[in-house]
């Protein structure tokens, strides 16, 4: 399996806490007996890539990014070739992304789509961090890339309609959330966007049916409840709206979506007759 397929069956749907986290790396590459200056300095600076580049795996994986980007560093210094070029860079990356060092991990990743054109989780990465610096330029093209690379892609159609949501292109959120919802309908994050981009298309209910859906799937999912309650709203539905919003209250652990579902639930008791 190739690394970019490899990438694409690892990949959850949604940076940091759901993409893969590192990428494998070969081990030392062994050389004949010599006693050539220069190739004795080559196996020197590519053991130092190799012991370097586990140095920064086994950081990353206690949690220690400080040290873990220190490491990756060094080996991108150290200009290593295909593959632990871009391998080396997207650790770095991920690195500096949990870092909060956003444009610095956007860089990294930038440069290991350059060098390695179909690496998806490259590009995956790039969309999260380019959306946590606000970049939504840069995402979009991501994104895009991200598609490009992996057509079938869950994960890669979800990004790139976040991205278009974002961007208020509602004709591209709307046909990637609609290709999730058809392919994988017991999505229920998937009917919520999709709702949200028919709401601001202002096409009420067909938002409501992806709320509903939703819902059917996660009944505790608060923020699509809160939400279809503000649709029920629109109709003056306000019996169904309230008992909707009394749920919200209890299923959300969000403190600022429950204070205002308790404060609309109470504006709707006051306006009653």
């Amino acid at each position: 399996m190739s690394r970019t397929a490899a990438t694409i069956v690892l990949s959850g749907i949604f940076l940091l806490p759901h993409a893969v986290s590192a990428q494998a790396y070969p081990a030392a590459t062994p050389v004949a007996r010599t006693t050539s200056p220069a190739q004795l300095d080559a196996v020197a600076r590519d053991r130092e890539i190799v012991e370097r580049f586990h140095r920064g795996l086994d950081a990353a994986a206690a949690g220690d990014w400080a040290t873990s980007a220190s490491e990756f560093d060094i080996v991108v210094r150290l200009d290593p070739p295909e593959p632990r070029g871009s391998t080396a860079r997207y650790n770095r990356g991920l690195a500096r992304a949990h870092l909060g060092q956003y444009t610095a991990a956007e860089d990294d990743f930038t440069e290991a789509l350059h060098r390695d054109a179909g690496f998806a989780a490259a590009a995956a990465n790039l969309v999260e961090t380019a959306l946590l610096a606000g970049d939504l330029s840069r995402a979009r093209a991501a994104a895009d890339v991200l598609v490009a690379i992996a057509p079938s892609s869950l994960r890669a159609h979800y990004s790139r309609g976040l991205v278009a949501l974002r961007q208020n292109d509602l004709t591209t959120a709307r046909a990637d959330f609609s290709m999730l919802t058809a392919t994988s309908p017991a999505y229920a994050v998937a009917h919520y966007d999709l709702a949200i981009t028919e709401i601001r298309s202002a096409r009420y209910e067909d938002a409501e049916r992806e709320l509903e859906a939703a819902l059917a799937l996660s009944p505790g999912y608060a923020r699509a409840r809160f939400t279809l309650a503000t649709l029920m709203l629109r109709d003056d539905r306000r019996a169904e709206a309230s008992a909707d919003l009394e749920r919200v209250e209890q299923d959300t652990d969000d403190p600022a979506l429950r204070s205002l579902a308790i404060s609309l639930r109470e504006r709707i008791a006051s306006a009653q007759p």
